[in-house]
Protein backbone atom coordinates (compact mmCIF):
# COMPACT_ATOMS: atom_id res chain seq x y z
CA UNK A 1 0.00 0.00 0.00
CA UNK A 2 1.02 3.74 -0.53
CA UNK A 3 -0.33 6.29 1.44
CA UNK A 4 -0.50 8.53 -1.63
CA UNK A 5 -2.94 6.11 -3.23
CA UNK A 6 -5.16 5.87 0.17
CA UNK A 7 -5.27 9.91 0.30
CA UNK A 8 -6.36 10.09 -3.47
CA UNK A 9 -8.92 7.65 -2.91
CA UNK A 10 -10.83 9.14 0.34
CA UNK A 11 -10.50 12.66 -1.82
CA UNK A 12 -12.48 10.80 -4.56
CA UNK A 13 -14.85 10.18 -2.10
CA UNK A 14 -14.57 6.34 -2.00
CA UNK A 15 -14.70 3.88 1.25
CA UNK A 16 -11.43 3.02 2.62
CA UNK A 17 -11.51 -0.68 3.58
CA UNK A 18 -9.79 -1.78 7.68
CA UNK A 19 -6.64 -2.41 6.05
CA UNK A 20 -5.89 0.62 4.53
CA UNK A 21 -7.14 2.21 8.03
CA UNK A 22 -4.73 -0.21 9.82
CA UNK A 23 -1.91 0.74 7.40
CA UNK A 24 -2.53 4.77 7.72
CA UNK A 25 -2.82 4.33 11.54
CA UNK A 26 0.49 1.61 11.81
CA UNK A 27 2.41 4.14 9.70
CA UNK A 28 1.69 7.03 11.53
CA UNK A 29 2.11 6.06 15.07
CA UNK A 30 5.47 4.43 14.40
CA UNK A 31 6.61 7.91 12.05
CA UNK A 32 6.73 6.28 9.11
CA UNK A 33 4.20 8.43 7.56
CA UNK A 34 5.05 12.20 8.06
CA UNK A 35 2.27 14.69 9.24
CA UNK A 36 2.01 16.24 6.00
CA UNK A 37 0.86 13.31 4.32
CA UNK A 38 -1.39 12.66 7.39
CA UNK A 39 -2.83 16.28 7.09
CA UNK A 40 -3.82 15.38 3.65
CA UNK A 41 -6.05 12.67 4.46
CA UNK A 42 -8.10 14.15 7.31
CA UNK A 43 -8.53 17.25 5.11
CA UNK A 44 -10.04 14.53 2.49
CA UNK A 45 -11.64 12.56 5.35
CA UNK A 46 -13.11 16.33 6.59
CA UNK A 47 -14.49 17.06 3.08
CA UNK A 48 -15.67 13.35 1.69
CA UNK A 49 -16.96 12.24 5.39
CA UNK A 50 -16.54 8.19 6.35
CA UNK A 51 -19.44 6.04 6.61
CA UNK A 52 -19.84 3.76 10.19
CA UNK A 53 -17.96 1.10 9.25
CA UNK A 54 -15.34 2.83 8.13
CA UNK A 55 -15.35 5.13 11.42
CA UNK A 56 -15.48 1.57 13.64
CA UNK A 57 -12.49 0.41 12.03
CA UNK A 58 -10.63 3.64 12.40
CA UNK A 59 -11.93 3.92 16.02
CA UNK A 60 -10.51 0.24 16.89
CA UNK A 61 -7.31 0.78 15.48
CA UNK A 62 -6.92 3.65 17.51
CA UNK A 63 -8.79 2.33 20.21
CA UNK A 64 -5.77 -0.39 20.21
CA UNK A 65 -3.04 1.62 19.25
CA UNK A 66 -1.73 1.46 22.97
CA UNK A 67 -2.20 0.38 26.14
CA UNK A 68 -5.55 -1.00 27.19
CA UNK A 69 -7.34 -1.04 30.61
CA UNK A 70 -8.31 -4.18 31.95
CA UNK A 71 -10.71 -3.79 34.26
CA UNK A 72 -11.95 -7.39 34.89
CA UNK A 73 -10.93 -7.56 38.38
CA UNK A 74 -13.04 -5.03 39.29
CA UNK A 75 -16.37 -6.80 40.35
CA UNK A 76 -19.83 -5.32 39.08
CA UNK A 77 -20.95 -3.29 36.05
CA UNK A 78 -18.30 -0.31 35.11
CA UNK A 79 -19.43 2.65 34.49
CA UNK A 80 -17.55 5.68 31.77
CA UNK A 81 -18.91 8.98 31.21
CA UNK A 82 -17.87 11.47 28.43
CA UNK A 83 -18.70 15.30 27.64
CA UNK A 84 -17.77 16.63 24.66
CA UNK A 85 -16.50 20.04 26.02
CA UNK A 86 -18.13 22.92 26.96
CA UNK A 87 -18.27 26.20 29.67
CA UNK A 88 -19.02 25.24 33.22
CA UNK A 89 -19.37 21.60 32.69
CA UNK A 90 -18.42 20.39 36.09
CA UNK A 91 -20.49 17.40 35.57
CA UNK A 92 -17.39 14.81 36.64
CA UNK A 93 -16.79 15.44 39.88
CA UNK A 94 -20.88 15.34 40.65
CA UNK A 95 -21.57 12.31 38.44
CA UNK A 96 -18.96 10.04 39.20
CA UNK A 97 -18.90 10.41 43.30
CA UNK A 98 -22.64 9.88 43.23
CA UNK A 99 -23.16 6.92 40.36
CA UNK A 100 -20.27 5.55 43.01
CA UNK A 101 -22.12 5.87 46.14
CA UNK A 102 -24.71 4.39 44.51
CA UNK A 103 -22.71 1.02 44.26
CA UNK A 104 -21.52 0.96 40.62
CA UNK A 105 -17.76 1.54 40.29
CA UNK A 106 -16.38 4.86 38.07
CA UNK A 107 -13.34 3.97 36.81
CA UNK A 108 -12.80 7.35 34.77
CA UNK A 109 -9.65 8.56 32.36
CA UNK A 110 -10.28 12.77 32.26
CA UNK A 111 -8.47 15.08 29.90
CA UNK A 112 -6.94 18.81 30.42
CA UNK A 113 -8.43 21.78 29.31
CA UNK A 114 -7.73 22.82 25.40
CA UNK A 115 -8.91 25.82 23.67
CA UNK A 116 -12.16 27.52 25.07
CA UNK A 117 -13.28 24.37 27.39
CA UNK A 118 -12.60 23.37 30.65
CA UNK A 119 -10.50 20.12 31.80
CA UNK A 120 -11.49 17.94 34.46
CA UNK A 121 -8.25 17.00 35.81
CA UNK A 122 -7.48 20.62 36.00
CA UNK A 123 -9.98 21.06 38.22
CA UNK A 124 -9.11 18.03 40.27
CA UNK A 125 -5.59 20.10 40.73
CA UNK A 126 -7.16 22.97 41.74
CA UNK A 127 -7.79 20.82 45.47
CA UNK A 128 -4.40 20.73 47.12
CA UNK A 129 -2.52 17.90 47.24
CA UNK A 130 -4.77 16.24 44.80
CA UNK A 131 -3.08 13.48 42.31
CA UNK A 132 -4.40 12.48 39.40
CA UNK A 133 -1.30 10.58 38.15
CA UNK A 134 -1.31 7.39 39.55
CA UNK A 135 -0.35 4.04 38.30
CA UNK A 136 -2.44 1.40 36.38
CA UNK A 137 -1.96 -0.66 39.16
CA UNK A 138 -3.35 2.01 41.72
CA UNK A 139 -6.02 3.40 39.44
CA UNK A 140 -7.51 -0.19 39.44
CA UNK A 141 -7.06 -0.89 43.17
CA UNK A 142 -8.67 2.41 44.46
CA UNK A 143 -11.44 1.56 42.17
CA UNK A 144 -11.74 -2.17 43.50
CA UNK A 145 -11.39 -0.50 47.31
CA UNK A 146 -13.49 2.50 47.33
CA UNK A 147 -15.92 2.23 43.71
CA UNK A 148 -14.48 5.10 42.44
CA UNK A 149 -10.60 6.95 40.66
CA UNK A 150 -10.41 9.80 38.62
CA UNK A 151 -6.92 10.15 36.71
CA UNK A 152 -4.99 12.16 33.64
CA UNK A 153 -4.61 9.56 30.40
CA UNK A 154 -0.88 8.04 30.34
CA UNK A 155 1.53 8.32 26.99
CA UNK A 156 0.94 4.74 26.43
CA UNK A 157 -2.91 5.44 26.42
CA UNK A 158 -4.69 5.64 22.84
CA UNK A 159 -1.03 7.41 21.35
CA UNK A 160 -2.99 7.62 17.93
CA UNK A 161 -5.46 9.73 18.79
CA UNK A 162 -2.72 12.24 20.93
CA UNK A 163 -1.13 12.18 17.58
CA UNK A 164 -3.73 12.65 15.19
CA UNK A 165 -5.46 15.20 17.98
CA UNK A 166 -3.09 17.06 17.81
CA UNK A 167 -2.30 17.41 13.82
CA UNK A 168 -5.77 18.20 13.68
CA UNK A 169 -5.68 21.28 15.88
CA UNK A 170 -3.77 22.88 14.04
CA UNK A 171 -4.77 22.15 10.30
CA UNK A 172 -8.49 23.06 10.55
CA UNK A 173 -9.83 19.86 11.04
CA UNK A 174 -11.24 19.30 14.56
CA UNK A 175 -14.70 19.61 13.81
CA UNK A 176 -14.70 16.56 11.58
CA UNK A 177 -18.45 14.66 13.16
CA UNK A 178 -16.15 10.84 12.21
CA UNK A 179 -12.64 12.17 13.77
CA UNK A 180 -14.48 13.43 16.70
CA UNK A 181 -16.41 10.17 17.01
CA UNK A 182 -13.55 7.68 16.62
CA UNK A 183 -11.78 10.06 19.02
CA UNK A 184 -14.04 10.12 21.59
CA UNK A 185 -14.56 6.22 21.33
CA UNK A 186 -11.44 5.10 21.03
CA UNK A 187 -10.72 6.22 24.38
CA UNK A 188 -13.60 5.04 25.98
CA UNK A 189 -13.30 1.66 24.23
CA UNK A 190 -9.50 1.49 25.82
CA UNK A 191 -10.85 2.61 28.77
CA UNK A 192 -12.61 -0.93 29.36
CA UNK A 193 -15.61 0.04 30.93
CA UNK A 194 -19.39 -1.96 30.25
CA UNK A 195 -21.44 1.51 30.48
CA UNK A 196 -20.98 4.70 28.61
CA UNK A 197 -22.53 7.68 29.11
CA UNK A 198 -22.46 10.82 26.66
CA UNK A 199 -23.13 14.18 27.02
CA UNK A 200 -23.03 15.89 23.72
CA UNK A 201 -22.66 19.73 24.43
CA UNK A 202 -24.74 21.99 21.65
CA UNK A 203 -24.74 25.29 21.22
CA UNK A 204 -22.14 28.56 21.30
CA UNK A 205 -20.02 27.53 23.61
CA UNK A 206 -19.55 23.93 22.46
CA UNK A 207 -17.70 22.00 19.80
CA UNK A 208 -20.94 21.28 18.00
CA UNK A 209 -23.00 24.49 17.47
CA UNK A 210 -26.13 22.93 16.08
CA UNK A 211 -28.63 20.59 16.88
CA UNK A 212 -28.05 18.33 13.66
CA UNK A 213 -25.04 18.03 13.84
CA UNK A 214 -25.28 16.81 17.41
CA UNK A 215 -27.58 14.35 16.89
CA UNK A 216 -25.67 13.09 13.83
CA UNK A 217 -22.38 12.78 15.98
CA UNK A 218 -24.29 11.45 18.63
CA UNK A 219 -25.88 8.40 17.22
CA UNK A 220 -22.41 7.64 15.17
CA UNK A 221 -20.99 7.23 18.66
CA UNK A 222 -24.14 5.14 20.46
CA UNK A 223 -23.38 2.94 17.05
CA UNK A 224 -19.78 2.57 17.71
CA UNK A 225 -19.92 1.61 20.99
CA UNK A 226 -23.15 -0.97 20.18
CA UNK A 227 -20.76 -2.37 17.53
CA UNK A 228 -17.90 -2.86 20.49
CA UNK A 229 -20.51 -4.06 22.81
CA UNK A 230 -20.98 -1.69 24.97
CA UNK A 231 -24.64 -0.48 27.00
CA UNK A 232 -24.50 3.37 25.75
CA UNK A 233 -26.87 6.32 25.56
CA UNK A 234 -26.30 9.89 24.65
CA UNK A 235 -27.60 12.71 25.99
CA UNK A 236 -27.78 16.07 24.14
CA UNK A 237 -27.80 18.99 26.59
CA UNK A 238 -27.51 23.22 25.91
CA UNK A 239 -24.12 24.93 25.89
CA UNK A 240 -25.45 28.43 24.63
CA UNK A 241 -24.91 29.78 28.13
CA UNK A 242 -22.52 28.41 31.06
CA UNK A 243 -23.51 25.08 32.86
CA UNK A 244 -24.76 26.70 36.56
CA UNK A 245 -22.63 30.02 37.77
CA UNK A 246 -18.89 29.44 38.05
CA UNK A 247 -16.37 28.85 35.47
CA UNK A 248 -12.85 28.76 36.33
CA UNK A 249 -11.57 25.53 38.03
CA UNK A 250 -11.29 25.92 41.95
CA UNK A 251 -14.67 27.84 41.27
CA UNK A 252 -16.47 24.75 39.54
CA UNK A 253 -15.06 22.21 42.45
CA UNK A 254 -16.41 24.72 44.97
CA UNK A 255 -20.13 24.68 42.94
CA UNK A 256 -19.53 20.75 42.52
CA UNK A 257 -19.62 20.20 45.77
CA UNK A 258 -22.65 22.57 46.80
CA UNK A 259 -24.44 20.73 44.41
CA UNK A 260 -23.37 17.15 46.08
CA UNK A 261 -24.53 19.00 49.02
CA UNK A 262 -27.66 19.07 47.51
CA UNK A 263 -28.10 22.78 46.51
CA UNK A 264 -26.61 23.27 43.36
CA UNK A 265 -27.52 25.28 40.40
CA UNK A 266 -31.38 24.49 38.89
CA UNK A 267 -29.58 23.38 35.54
CA UNK A 268 -26.83 21.71 36.88
CA UNK A 269 -28.58 19.36 39.65
CA UNK A 270 -31.32 18.84 36.27
CA UNK A 271 -28.42 17.56 33.76
CA UNK A 272 -26.82 15.64 36.92
CA UNK A 273 -30.52 13.92 37.22
CA UNK A 274 -30.76 12.97 33.72
CA UNK A 275 -27.17 11.93 33.61
CA UNK A 276 -27.94 9.77 36.07
CA UNK A 277 -31.05 7.97 35.33
CA UNK A 278 -30.26 7.41 31.87
CA UNK A 279 -26.95 5.20 33.71
CA UNK A 280 -29.40 3.37 35.65
CA UNK A 281 -31.85 2.62 33.14
CA UNK A 282 -28.31 0.58 31.40
CA UNK A 283 -27.45 -0.74 34.29
CA UNK A 284 -31.10 -2.59 34.41
CA UNK A 285 -31.71 -2.88 38.20
CA UNK A 286 -34.11 -0.21 37.84
CA UNK A 287 -37.42 -0.37 35.94
CA UNK A 288 -39.69 3.17 36.77
CA UNK A 289 -37.75 6.11 36.04
CA UNK A 290 -39.55 7.68 39.20
CA UNK A 291 -37.70 5.37 41.71
CA UNK A 292 -34.49 6.01 39.70
CA UNK A 293 -34.86 9.81 40.07
CA UNK A 294 -35.69 9.41 44.22
CA UNK A 295 -32.39 7.25 44.30
CA UNK A 296 -30.33 9.82 42.92
CA UNK A 297 -32.03 12.89 44.93
CA UNK A 298 -31.52 10.61 48.46
CA UNK A 299 -27.75 10.67 47.27
CA UNK A 300 -27.16 13.96 46.76
CA UNK A 301 -29.37 15.53 49.26
CA UNK A 302 -28.92 12.54 52.35
CA UNK A 303 -24.93 13.07 51.81
CA UNK A 304 -24.00 9.29 50.19
CA UNK A 305 -22.86 11.25 47.47
CA UNK A 306 -20.50 14.04 49.37
CA UNK A 307 -19.12 11.00 51.51
CA UNK A 308 -18.12 9.60 48.02
CA UNK A 309 -16.31 12.72 46.93
CA UNK A 310 -14.61 12.84 50.61
CA UNK A 311 -13.09 9.45 49.87
CA UNK A 312 -12.10 10.30 46.41
CA UNK A 313 -10.20 13.38 47.26
CA UNK A 314 -8.45 11.48 50.26
CA UNK A 315 -7.69 8.27 48.52
CA UNK A 316 -5.70 10.47 45.82
CA UNK A 317 -3.56 12.85 48.18
CA UNK A 318 -6.42 15.84 48.39
CA UNK A 319 -6.80 17.64 51.27
CA UNK A 320 -10.58 16.69 52.16
CA UNK A 321 -11.52 19.83 54.26
CA UNK A 322 -12.28 21.80 51.64
CA UNK A 323 -15.49 20.30 51.48
CA UNK A 324 -16.43 22.08 54.51
CA UNK A 325 -13.96 25.33 53.93
CA UNK A 326 -13.93 26.78 50.57
CA UNK A 327 -10.86 29.19 51.60
CA UNK A 328 -8.01 26.80 49.78
CA UNK A 329 -10.23 27.15 46.63
CA UNK A 330 -10.80 30.60 47.01
CA UNK A 331 -7.66 32.26 47.17
CA UNK A 332 -7.62 34.17 44.36
CA UNK A 333 -5.73 37.71 45.15
CA UNK A 334 -8.18 40.00 43.17
CA UNK A 335 -11.81 39.84 43.32
CA UNK A 336 -14.78 42.34 41.38
CA UNK A 337 -18.01 42.59 41.73
CA UNK A 338 -19.37 44.07 38.35
CA UNK A 339 -23.38 45.37 39.10
CA UNK A 340 -26.11 45.94 36.12
CA UNK A 341 -26.23 49.45 35.01
CA UNK A 342 -29.80 48.82 34.01
CA UNK A 343 -32.91 47.19 35.25
CA UNK A 344 -34.61 44.47 32.67
CA UNK A 345 -34.45 40.52 31.83
CA UNK A 346 -31.33 38.93 30.55
CA UNK A 347 -31.53 38.06 27.26
CA UNK A 348 -28.31 36.52 26.31
CA UNK A 349 -25.56 35.03 27.92
CA UNK A 350 -22.90 33.54 25.17
CA UNK A 351 -21.05 30.59 26.76
CA UNK A 352 -17.85 30.77 24.36
CA UNK A 353 -17.33 34.89 24.83
CA UNK A 354 -17.70 34.08 28.79
CA UNK A 355 -15.13 31.28 28.44
CA UNK A 356 -12.96 34.14 26.26
CA UNK A 357 -13.01 35.66 29.73
CA UNK A 358 -11.80 33.47 31.95
CA UNK A 359 -9.09 32.33 29.71
CA UNK A 360 -8.17 36.36 29.64
CA UNK A 361 -7.81 35.99 33.23
CA UNK A 362 -5.41 32.81 32.75
CA UNK A 363 -7.29 30.07 33.35
CA UNK A 364 -7.07 28.49 29.88
CA UNK A 365 -4.41 26.90 27.52
CA UNK A 366 -4.20 26.87 23.71
CA UNK A 367 -1.79 23.98 23.81
CA UNK A 368 -1.65 20.80 26.76
CA UNK A 369 1.88 21.73 27.79
CA UNK A 370 0.37 25.37 28.75
CA UNK A 371 0.88 26.44 32.38
CA UNK A 372 -2.93 28.17 33.80
CA UNK A 373 -3.92 29.94 36.66
CA UNK A 374 -6.23 27.55 39.00
CA UNK A 375 -7.79 29.68 41.19
CA UNK A 376 -9.15 32.41 38.50
CA UNK A 377 -12.48 32.59 36.99
CA UNK A 378 -15.90 33.81 37.60
CA UNK A 379 -19.26 33.65 39.38
CA UNK A 380 -22.22 34.80 37.43
CA UNK A 381 -25.40 35.75 39.30
CA UNK A 382 -28.06 35.23 36.84
CA UNK A 383 -29.33 32.97 34.24
CA UNK A 384 -31.20 33.58 30.66
CA UNK A 385 -34.59 34.70 31.52
CA UNK A 386 -33.91 36.22 34.83
CA UNK A 387 -34.97 39.21 35.77
CA UNK A 388 -31.81 41.88 37.11
CA UNK A 389 -32.18 45.16 39.11
CA UNK A 390 -30.32 48.46 38.18
CA UNK A 391 -26.99 47.97 40.05
CA UNK A 392 -27.85 44.59 41.47
CA UNK A 393 -24.36 42.23 40.77
CA UNK A 394 -24.38 40.44 37.42
CA UNK A 395 -20.73 39.06 37.35
CA UNK A 396 -17.44 38.34 40.23
CA UNK A 397 -14.24 38.71 38.99
CA UNK A 398 -11.71 36.16 40.17
CA UNK A 399 -8.46 37.51 39.49
CA UNK A 400 -4.22 37.29 40.11
CA UNK A 401 -3.46 40.53 37.76
CA UNK A 402 -5.07 43.92 37.30
CA UNK A 403 -4.22 43.47 33.79
CA UNK A 404 -5.50 40.11 33.08
CA UNK A 405 -8.70 41.53 34.99
CA UNK A 406 -9.07 44.34 32.91
CA UNK A 407 -9.10 42.44 29.97
CA UNK A 408 -11.38 39.79 31.07
CA UNK A 409 -13.78 42.64 32.35
CA UNK A 410 -13.85 44.28 28.58
CA UNK A 411 -14.34 40.82 27.05
CA UNK A 412 -17.39 40.13 29.78
CA UNK A 413 -19.19 43.53 28.12
CA UNK A 414 -20.26 41.64 24.75
CA UNK A 415 -21.16 38.28 26.74
CA UNK A 416 -24.11 39.35 28.36
CA UNK A 417 -27.33 40.86 27.16
CA UNK A 418 -29.90 42.79 29.12
CA UNK A 419 -33.41 43.75 27.86
CA UNK A 420 -36.98 44.79 28.65
CA UNK A 421 -38.61 41.88 27.21
CA UNK A 422 -38.61 38.32 29.13
CA UNK A 423 -37.07 35.67 27.76
CA UNK A 424 -37.95 31.70 28.32
CA UNK A 425 -35.24 30.04 30.46
CA UNK A 426 -32.85 27.82 28.07
CA UNK A 427 -33.62 23.77 28.38
CA UNK A 428 -30.92 21.88 29.30
CA UNK A 429 -31.64 18.35 28.16
CA UNK A 430 -32.55 18.76 24.33
CA UNK A 431 -32.40 14.95 23.49
CA UNK A 432 -31.60 11.71 24.25
CA UNK A 433 -29.92 8.90 21.97
CA UNK A 434 -30.07 5.71 22.67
Amino acid sequence: MRMVDIIIKKRNGEILTEEEINFVIEGYVKGDIPDYQMSALLMAIYFRGMNIGETISLTKKMAYSGKVLDLSSISGVKIDKHSTGGVGDKTTLIFAPLIASLGYPVAKMSGRSLGHTGGTIDKLESIPGFKTNISEEDFIKQVRDIGIAIVGQTEDFVPADKKIYALRDVTGTVDSIPLIASSVMSKKIASGSDVIILDVKVGKGAFIKDINSARELAKIMVGIGKGFGKKIVAVLSQMDQPLGYAVGNSLEVVEAIETLKGRGPKDLTELIITLGVQTLKLVGEFHDEESMKKKIVESLEGGKALTKFRELVRAQGGDASIVDDYSPLLNAKLQKEIYSLDGGYVEDIDAYKVALSVMALGAGREKKEDKIDLSVGIKLYKKVGDKIEKNEPIVTFYANSSERLKKAQEIFKDAIRIGKKKKDPLPVVLEIIS
